[in-house]
Parts: C-alpha cells; structure tokens; sequence
C-alpha cells in the first residue's frame, strides 16, 4: 500500500474476505495472534483502539511482523489518529464520521476507512472525496437490505460492513457489488486469546478460504 489513493478496500480484499477485529488486552498476545492468523491465510488485522495496550500491540505487530498489515480499529478522536499513525498502523477505521474526525485521519496520510450508518453519512463520506467506508453497525443498521437499497442512488460508495457479521452471514454480504470485504470478531474469540490457543484462530482463519471463492466472484463484477 503505497499511497492513500490507492484502494484500501482491494488490498484488504486482496488479502482475505474477512478482516479480523481484534481486540488485544494483553501487549504479549499481539504477535502471536498476528502471526496465527496469517498462518490461516489472512495476514491482515484491525486491532482496535479499546483498551489501554492497543498502541503497544499495534507497535510491537508492525515491528515483528511485517507480513501482516495492521490497522487501528474504532479511532474515534483526532488525536488517536495520530497516535495510530505514530505507533506504525498502515490504515485507520473509525466507527462514525465527524468533519474533525475525518480531517484529522486524511491528514495521517493513511488510507482510512470511516464509519456510515445512514444515507447521509454516506454522503457526507463521499462529499469528502472518499468513496470508500465501513458500514457500522451493520446487521443493527439494515444489513444487506440497507446496503442492497443503496447501491443505485449511490454506486460510487463501496463498503467494508462490520458489527454482527459472522461467518453465518458473511457470504450474503460478500456477494454484493458494493461490499469488497467484511469486517468480524469471530475468527479472534475471547477465550482463544485469553488461553493462547493460536492453533484455533489459525484454523479459523483458514476458514475464510470458503468465503473467499464469494468474494473474488463480486470484486470481479
């Protein structure tokens, strides 16, 4: 990823269907679980910025793992864009979009993905020249009706949608034009991190493989 103009939304799809939301509560747990994952097949994470090692997670998976392209989950603040950006993250999402908050992540230089529940929240997103947005909460906000009903009075906008998917529901929202990716916790549960149990999550992540077929048929479209 080399510029914020390119897609961040093909190089997470490039990667796998599913991006992994990983929450870290411990700073020793941050590496492994990056390296688990990418040994299932998707070396990309959105660690987010819920608890108080977050920054140090994301550090220590830039450092030690560069096979994998971290990002900072639930930025919600101008200020923890920068501190995204100081700690190494290769791009930002951020649940909602405020003029400040979607300022202050262009100004990172990084891609970033901004958070839409509504029609005007997609249009705000797109009025500040992104085309590309998270859609959260997404099974609480309309799921794929929302987004299937969107697509035609605006095709440009194109989505990553997070919040309720699991890998029940992901393929219905993969083979939709306008969703590239999904976002989900499943493949990263609790209890897996509190035990180190990285053989699970690696296993499902080597799961996503069923999803991917679905999303490469729409990117293709």
């Amino acid at each position: 990823m080399s510029s914020p103009s390119d897609s961040l939304l093909d190089a997470l799809a490039d990667r796998a269907p599913v991006v992994p939301v990983v929450v870290v509560d411990d700073v020793a747990h941050a590496v492994p679980v990056a390296r688990a994952l990418a040994a299932g097949g998707v070396p990309v994470v959105e660690l987010t910025l819920r608890t108080p090692v977050a920054l140090d997670a994301i550090r220590a998976i830039a450092a030690e793992v560069p096979e994998v392209l971290v990002g900072a989950g639930t930025v919600t603040t101008p200020e923890q864009a920068e501190l995204a950006l100081a700690a190494g993250a290769q791009f930002l999402v951020s649940p909602g979009a405020t003029a400040s908050l979607l300022g202050a992540m262009g100004d990172t230089g990084l891609p970033y993905l901004a958070g839409t529940a509504t029609v005007s929240e997609v249009l705000a997103v797109l009025e500040s020249g992104r085309t590309e947005m998270k859609f959260f909460p997404a099974e609480a906000s309309g799921g794929t009706a929302f987004l299937s009903s969107v697509a035609s009075p605006v095709p440009a906008a194109r989505f990553c949608p997070t919040g309720g998917i699991t890998s029940r529901n992901a393929a219905a929202y993969l083979d939709l034009p306008n969703v590239a990716c999904v976002g989900g916790s499943w493949l990263t549960p609790k209890d897996a991190l509190a035990a180190a149990d990285w053989a699970r999550v690696t296993a499902l992540a080597a799961a996503t493989a069923d999803l991917r077929a679905a999303g490469q048929d729409q990117l293709s479209q």
